[in-house]
């Protein structure tokens, strides 16, 4: 018996389902009814492939189990019988079917907890159990938040379609704002489930590539794409051997992928000669400068001042105002960060990492009782277990 990694098995079937469901939804209409023949198929090859291996032509294989259940399911309704009767192999997926097929799950009239749900599911081939384990929720909610997104799609008649010039940049902003939130979510969880955050990282890649690739003049979508594979070139480094958090000034760099960096870069490059900077291409760059210091004492910290004040021009944000101020930690030092993220109190009170900021700010300024009571503010609002370990330590050692 073949035994197929879950990994390999995932990367395939991530691949494949997406173009599928996009070439189902262009020849049926109806995306409810293409979305649960995609579902039918990714079952069927995980319950097959992980024991018989992978065939040769696993997209013919999705194609071929889709045809012949869509033609079970749908037989008395002769429109979809005789689209689905063109449906043979070989068939060349058209681009532009999967581009729209994203855009549909991302669709505005959408909540944003269902257009995650439904990209996961629709584009990367998630199952609901999959989808629930990944967030820590029923399986039942997925499957509720799934069910009515695709009546909302019919109910509204919202279109099949990539959205005009006119409001292309609103929609493609969403797409891209699901994309790094999935990403957000597996680089540093909310809560933490071993082994979970990983597959969503995968996810997020996955679909950040796939824009890349339809959509290479929108220089944010590269920027995107640069951004989540910089952090992913450090992702060895950031954890110890008993999975503590390991700090950036701390991470042994020998870890880091050199050749992915380079990557990232050639694309941060790539977008910023286009001459359309924005927030995801403003980010790439500050994470960049610090993936090629050679070491933490090498970075740039003017430069990323400079990024940061662009970013807060282009999409100003508390959090970006934090990151400012720790960036200006080492420019001007500790009295004028502090005084910097003192002045965001008011709207920052409920974010762990204001008070964990502060804390270090803090102890540099020799001010440690402030200090234990800032890191105790920002153990009690994260429950991220990794941060909360973190931070025990510096109450330890306090």
């Amino acid at each position: 018996m073949t035994v197929v990694p879950h990994d390999e098995l995932a990367r395939v079937v991530r691949d494949h389902a997406g173009r599928l469901a996009a070439s189902l939804v262009h020849l049926t209409g109806d995306f409810g009814a293409a979305e649960d023949l995609v579902q039918d198929a990714v079952e069927a090859a995980l319950r097959h492939w992980s024991a018989d291996g992978i065939p040769d032509r696993p997209d013919a294989w999705l194609y071929t189990v889709a045809r012949r259940r869509g033609l079970d399911v749908l037989r008395r309704d002769a429109l979809h019988r005789g689209k689905l009767a063109l449906l043979v192999w070989p068939a060349q997926p058209d681009p532009g079917d999967l581009l729209r097929l994203i855009f549909t799950c991302c669709h505005p009239a959408l909540p944003r907890t269902a257009q995650v749900a439904l990209t996961l599911r629709v584009v990367c081939g998630l199952t609901t159990a999959q989808i629930a384990k990944a967030f820590l929720i029923p399986e039942s909610t997925v499957g509720q938040r799934i069910t009515r997104a695709k009546r909302k799609i019919a109910q509204a008649g919202i279109p099949y379609r990539v959205p005009g010039p006119d409001e292309l940049g609103d929609r493609l902003a969403m797409v891209l704002a699901v994309v790094y939130l999935l990403f957000n979510e597996a680089y540093l969880p909310s809560t933490a489930e071993p082994e979970r955050g990983r597959d969503l990282a995968d996810d997020a890649e996955f679909l950040a590539a796939t824009l890349h690739n339809l959509m290479p003049g929108e220089p944010e979508v590269t920027g995107l794409l640069a951004l989540i594979r910089l952090h992913r070139a450090r992702a060895a480094a950031r954890f110890d051997e008993h999975g503590d958090l390991v700090q950036l000034p701390d991470q042994d760099r020998t870890l880091w992928d050199r050749a992915g960096i380079t990557e990232a870069t050639r694309l941060i490059s790539t977008a910023a000669a286009q001459r359309r900077p924005g927030p995801y291409q403003l980010q790439a760059a500050i994470v960049a400068c610090h993936a090629e210091a050679p070491g933490w004492e090498a970075t740039d910290w003017p430069q990323i001042r400079v990024l940061y004040d662009m970013l807060l021009h282009l999409a100003p944000s508390p959090v970006t105002r934090l990151h400012r101020a720790v960036a200006n930690r080492y420019v001007a030092g500790p009295v004028a960060a502090l005084d910097e993220v003192n002045g965001l109190a008011d709207v920052l009170a409920g974010y762990h990492l204001f008070h964990a900021t502060r804390a270090e700010l803090l102890r540099d300024l020799h001010r440690p009782d402030e200090a234990r009571a800032a890191d105790e503010r920002a153990l009690a609002l994260t429950a991220n277990p990794a941060e909360q370990s973190l931070l025990r330590q510096r109450l330890s050692w306090a």
